[in-house]
Order: C-alpha cells, then structure tokens, then sequence
C-alpha cells in the first residue's frame, strides 16, 4: 500500500501535469492546405507604394539632385533604386495625397533653374522648389522598374489643366505639349496605367459632398484622355474615383449609383479607400518607438478593423456592380504614429519597427483575402514618411521591418489565392484579444505553393503542423523575421536588428512542420 506522503506527492505531481498540458496544447496548431481548391488572383498592384511631396519623402528620399555627392543616376539615389528594385514594387503613387490638389505641374517641368519656387502649404510650408516634376518622377519610375499612379488636381486645377498635363506626359504625335516633352529631354510619350481622379475630396481635397464630387468625377473622366497609342486597346489606362475615408458608406454609394448608370462618354475603373491604423485616435499619439506589449497588442487590434471596413464597402458595391468590374483601391494604408520627437510635426517621421512588420502582413493577408474586390494598393508612405519603407539620412540609408515583409511577399504578386484552413487560437492581453495566428497561401505561374503564416503573440513560439493536399511537396524551404523585443527597429548604426533568416522547417509524406518564432512573419516556397 502507497504511503500516504506519496500518495499526496502523486496527487500534486498529477495536477502539475493536467494544469501544464492545455498551455502546451495552445502551442500548437494545425493548417490544411489544398493546393487544387483556387480562388482569386492576388493582383501584384496590391503591393503598389505611395511618394507624396510631403516632408523628405522625395527630397532626401529620392531625389538629391545630380551634383550631390550622394551617388546618383540624373539626381535621382541609387541606394534607393537598388532597394526598391528587389521589391518589384507594381506602381507608386504621385504627387500626392493631400498635395495632389495644390499641385501645378507646369511648375515642375523644364530647366531646373527656371522652376519657380513655391510654397507647399499641404505639409508645413516649406520651400518646394520643383526640382523634382513630371519628368523626374517619371525617370524614377523607369530605374526602379515600375509604373506610375498619377493623382490629378481636381480641388485648385481644372479639367483642362489636367487634360494638357496628360497631354504633356502620354501624346505620341507632334502636338505643341508633345514636342514641349520631346525638349525636356524624352521624345517618346510615357505611359500613365493609373489615373487618380482627385484626393480625399470629401476633406483636404476641397471639402466636397458626395454628389459635388460625382458631377466633377464625370467631367475628369470625360476630358482627361490618355494619348498614348500603346494604351488605347488592352493596356488601357484605370480611372480611380475617390471613395470613403470613414467606415459610412455614403460616399461609396454616391460613386457606385453614378457608375451603374454611366454612358459611352465616362467610366471609371476603380473606386479608392484611404484607412490608416491610428490605434490611439486622432491626432495620432502612440509612440513608434519605446513601446511595450500593451500598445504592441493595441495597435494590431486597431489594424484588424481593415477587414470589417472592406466587407461594408464591397457590400455596396456589390449591389451595383455585382460582376465587380469596378476594383476597390486602399491606396493610403498604413500606421499613422506620433511623429518622432526633434522633427518637424508636419514631416510624419516615425520609426519603423517589429510591431509595424507584423501589422503589414496582417493587411497584405486582408488584402489576399479579398482579392476578388480589392485588386490595388498604396502603403503610405515609401520613404522616411509614416510606415516607410526605407529610412535615409543624408548619405546613410536603411531598410526597415516593413520593407523586408514587402520583400518576402514578393511571390504573392499576380499569384492564385489558396484557402487555408486553421483554428487561429487566441492572445490575451490587458483586457485585448488577438488571433494568436494569421495565414494565407497562394499558388504561383510555376506551380509552387507559397505559405505566409504569421505568430502575433510577442511573448511565446507557435509550433504549426500542416497538412497539403493539390499538389507534389517534395521540398519546402523559407525565412522568417521577428525580433528581440516588439518595438526593435534598425537603425543607421544597426540596420540588422530586425532581418529575415531561414526559417525552422521540415516537410515530409505531404506534412509540413514549421517553427514559428514569437513576433514573426514567415514566408515559406513548397514545391516538388
């Protein structure tokens, strides 16, 4: 007979026991995959990047001129464009933004010397000197391998400002605009596949109602051609509209009704939404530096409203467009933070840190997910403005968290949706619940499965068993990113804080096991 100090030794070991197993159980989880089962296509424009005249998003960013001891190609950074280049960035959005509706881009084309200063009264009132214009902007495009999204002035311009100005960039034949071009030093039209139809008119776009702004939309699409011949047939250029920047469908409905009823004389291609993840409410307060886990959690719970935003406005389109021939645009999207202290306010510096890392996968996996709508979208911004891509100071330069996530998902681009299947679990924190795991996978033109899977819990490893069907899986190999604490950044003195490294996986008879790091986004390529 078991005496009764081990008896009760027993009695505590085995509630030890039952008290560890369930946590244990939480580390784990099981994804199903099939490969055969598609869905829509994740358009590559989802990736698209945004370069307002605001701050030193273009200058210092992208532009230092031609006589700077920067190393440049026609003043434009070759650090950047080397950068840039490995994201196979889709489009870039230009000039604005808030900017758009002030700009006159007469004042940014020909001699640098005879450019008029000006003031840009959008952000903080700083000289503007129009060094860079059209024609930089289109160089810019050209070196890092992309395409333009031009945003018109529809708030200070008129239409026949901006039919000249598309006249300027896209006229193939001999007219006066054309040979003005031809002078400047590019005789060949350039192409513009996206056409911006004003910004945010509903605000700093001119305060407009939505029926205002219809009446303007029709006389913009009408007037404002495109003359390249080249984009007269298949490649023809997109009208976006401006849709809602609030969660209220108003706005939405306005374009959308108008639209179901358009004639031969106009027509738009897509209808633009701008959400940013403010999780502290407007003016934006919460730090991008110095943070712990309670605003880590905070923030990514603000960024999950994206989804339910896009379901209510889709919900409306569909109703007058249930072929969904008009896409749906994010093309500002994005953490909008404090602004770092020392700088100037109206600049929006932020740093760029782990917590940003994690939130950006989160959007591109809605963006995925909705991808039979939302076929376009614009991180703001590219550089050194909100969640930037790169950071630069004066010659130094650094990539961000953001930008190795934008990297990562590169085979994502023009790839088919493929529905994953998982119990997400749950993250408790401070009275906020998370999903503990996000995942989406897609098939590529080759036939190679990609996974993404995200770990948003900071403190604690996710072990992932998946089972894929669809498809020969023979090899898998991949690369992960995460960080020592949520709110790691690099800097010009570190820039590989935060960097991806190969990730912890094994697959075997169709079985995939990854190891996911707390904090993490993992990329990983399953093919034979």
């Amino acid at each position: 007979m078991p005496t009764t100090k081990f008896c009760a030794l027993f009695r505590s070991c085995l509630l030890i026991l039952i008290s560890i197993l369930p946590a244990a159980a939480q580390d784990g989880a099981h994804l199903s995959i099939d490969a055969s089962k598609r869905g829509a296509k994740i358009d590559r424009k989802l990736f698209g990047q945004f370069a307002e005249n605001l701050g030193r998003g273009l200058y210092g960013g992208i532009w230092v001129g031609p006589d700077s001891p920067i190393p440049n190609t026609r003043g434009i950074r070759n650090d950047v464009v080397t950068a840039l280049r490995e994201l196979k960035v889709p489009d870039v959005r230009w000039p604005g933004g808030c900017f758009a509706d002030q700009y006159h881009w007469r004042k940014g084309i020909g001699p640098a010397d005879k450019r008029p200063a000006t003031l840009n009264s959008a952000w903080g009132d700083v000289i503007d000197t129009n060094a860079f214009g059209t024609d930089e902007f289109m160089d810019f495009i050209h070196q890092i391998g992309s395409n333009a999204y031009v945003s018109l002035n529809i708030g200070s311009g008129t239409p026949q400002d901006a039919a000249e100005w598309l006249e300027y960039m896209t006229a193939a034949q001999p007219t006066a605009l054309a040979k003005e071009r031809a002078a400047n030093g590019h005789p060949d039209p350039y192409k513009v596949p996206m056409l911006g139809i004003g910004n945010e008119s509903w605000d700093c776009g001119g305060a407009m109602s939505p029926d205002y702004y219809v009446s303007l939309m029709k006389i913009y699409s009408r007037f404002v051609p495109n003359l390249n011949p080249a984009q007269r047939d298949k490649d023809q250029m997109l009208r976006i509209a401006v849709g809602p920047g609030t969660p209220t469908t108003e706005w939405t409905e306005a374009v959308m009704k108008a639209w179901q009823h358009h004639t031969w004389s106009w027509d738009i291609n897509g209808l633009s939404l701008h959400w940013y993840t403010v999780p502290t409410g407007w003016p934006p307060s919460e730090p991008s530096t110095g943070f712990g886990i309670d605003d880590y959690v905070k923030t990514l719970k603000s960024t999950l409203f994206m989804d339910e935003f896009l379901h209510k406005q889709e919900a409306v389109m569909d109703k007058y467009d249930p072929e969904k021939k008009v896409a749906l645009v994010v093309d500002e999207w994005g953490t909008w933070l404090a602004p770092l202290p020392g700088t100037n306010k109206s600049f929006l510096e932020q740093q760029n840190s782990m917590r940003d890392a994690v939130l950006a996968a989160m959007n591109l996996n809605i963006f995925a997910r909705h991808a039979d709508r939302v076929r376009m979208a614009n991180i703001a911004q590219m550089i050194n403005v909100l969640q930037a891509m790169i950071l630069t100071d004066k010659e130094k330069m650094v990539l961000t968290p953001t930008y190795y996530v934008f990297k990562m998902y590169v085979p994502f681009q023009d790839a088919t949706f493929i529905s994953v299947a998982f119990d997400a679990g749950t993250y408790d924190h401070g009275g906020v619940t998370l999903p503990r795991l996000d995942a989406i996978a897609a098939r590529d033109a080759s036939g190679k499965l990609w996974l993404a899977v995200t770990n948003l819990d900071p403190e604690k490893p996710l072990q992932i068993e998946a089972d894929i069907a669809g498809i020969k899986a023979t090899t898998a190999s991949g690369e992960t990113l995460t960080a020592p604490a949520v709110d790691s950044v690099n800097t010009f003195d570190s820039p590989r804080t935060v960097i991806p490294k190969p990730a912890a996986v094994k697959l075997q008879d169709g079985k995939l096991a990854l190891s996911l790091d707390p904090k993490s986004v993992t990329v990983v390529s399953i093919g034979p």
